[in-house]
């Protein structure tokens, strides 16, 4: 069998085509993969190089692969960079599309340049395979020689699909709250009469699968009681009123965040409960937070 191109740059187009497919495919399974290795190590920085370099001559292709490497190295953390002047910040999602955007549009950008060119000065590159003449082998020879096959295929085979299922990570779910400001201070710990008080409440899905969550804001009433014979002080709940539910639906991967305002129309002691549910199982609190609050 013998690949070859040269009047037609399939070349860019397996690369543009590898780079779209994987990416909908890893936001599709929400997690990374190692099959899609060259999505970021290589395919970026060859169709950059094609673009450059779009002539047969411009560069052997030792040169060409080797600068193909080193450029994507440079060119994914630079998007990265960018991208996190952005709205959307680093996450997978958003880095998946802006890689795939950048190889597809350079990808264009190579292909103009290498079709304006005459065909014979087009990049090209041919690969010849063939079947091993066994002529003149005997029957053990040969079986060996199919055993042998038989054995790298099936190996081969072995590694593919290990590098292509992603190991188990541990699954959890970040649940945090925040000062106002997205600081973890200038939490409203002392408020009066119905002062309303504001925390910033945060999700980061890390369950390598999309999760439904339920956050349940319940106001609780404390008490202080002192225990005489052990000496101690001890906090007592006295009554409990959900304030809220609040539902949120995400992908693996990503985050949410949320500032909630709250008021307290008594003085006292309370505590804000924050209950957080997954995938519809109410019957206990997935994570929990509070906030102690004195009202005067």
């Amino acid at each position: 069998m013998r690949l070859h191109f040269q009047a037609r740059p399939w070349d860019l187009a397996v690369s543009v085509g590898y780079s779209l497919v994987l990416t909908v495919g890893l936001l599709v399974l929400g997690a990374g993969t190692l099959v899609a290795i060259l999505l970021v190590l290589f395919v970026p920085g060859y169709v950059f190089v094609s673009a450059l370099f779009p002539g047969n001559e411009d560069l052997d292709w030792i040169e060409r692969l080797v600068l193909s490497v080193a450029l994507s190295i440079v060119i994914v953390p630079l998007l990265g960079l960018g991208l996190n002047l952005t709205p959307f910040g680093i996450r997978f999602g958003a880095t998946l599309v802006t890689v795939a955007l950048f190889t597809t549009l350079t990808g264009m950008a190579a292909y103009w340049r290498r079709i304006r060119l005459p065909i014979e000065d087009r990049l090209t590159a041919t690969l010849e395979l063939a079947w091993p003449s066994l002529e003149g082998y005997s029957l053990l020879d040969k079986i060996a020689s199919f055993a042998l096959i038989a054995t790298v295929i099936g190996s081969g085979c072995m590694l593919v699909y290990v590098l292509a299922t992603p190991a188990v990570s541990e699954r959890f779910t970040e649940f945090y709250t925040l000062g106002p400001g997205g600081n973890a201070s200038g939490y409203p710990t002392k408020l009066n009469v119905s002062q309303p008080g504001t925390v910033l409440l945060g999700l980061i899905n890390h369950e390598s699968a999309t999760v439904s969550y339920a956050v349940q804001v319940d106001l609780v009433g404390l008490r202080i009681v002192h225990n005489t014979s052990a000496s101690v002080d001890t906090t007592v709940e006295v009554n409990r009123t959900t304030l809220s539910w609040i539902n949120i639906t995400l992908i693996a991967g990503s985050n949410w965040t949320r500032l909630y305002t709250f008021s307290v129309t008594e003085a006292g002691l309370w505590k804000i409960q924050f209950l957080l549910f997954k995938d519809g199982d109410f019957s206990s609190a997935y994570r929990e937070l509070h906030l102690d609050i004195r009202v005067t």
